[in-house]
């Protein structure tokens, strides 16, 4: 049998041609916020949301360098204000009497300071 060549078409020369210049991206992906009840999941939203492409790590800094912040002025102010959000304050619980659950005695509980949330208006009204 003899060996028959495949004949392939010649490949033609295209002209070049000017391609029209390119439009930057103008439209950003639209980011919804969701709700989220684990650190994880806040960060990951906080990357999402920001359109430079912070990492996660950058993230979950900003993440606990807020709540450090947060945290360092309540007790030094006693209060912090995020308007459209809320208040966050520092409240004194009284010494008060309570029972053991497991012996049923009368045990004295200690004065405490705990932080208590007023949700601002703006807040309530989205609920």
């Amino acid at each position: 049998m003899p060996n028959k060549k495949k004949e392939t078409p010649k490949k033609t020369q295209k002209k070049a041609t000017k391609r029209p210049a390119r439009k930057p991206a103008t439209a950003k992906r639209a980011w919804k916020p969701t709700a989220v009840s684990t650190k994880t999941n806040f960060v990951t939203q906080v990357k999402e949301s920001i359109d430079t492409g912070v990492s996660i790590k950058v993230a979950n800094d900003l993440f606990d360098n807020l709540f450090a912040i947060l945290a360092i002025s309540i007790k030094k102010n006693g209060r912090f204000i995020v308007p459209g959000f809320g208040t966050f304050n520092v409240k004194e619980r009284k010494a008060r009497k309570g029972r053991n659950p497991q012996t049923g005695e009368t045990i004295m509980i200690k004065a405490s300071k705990t932080v208590s949330f007023k949700p601002a208006s703006k807040f309530k009204d989205t609920l």
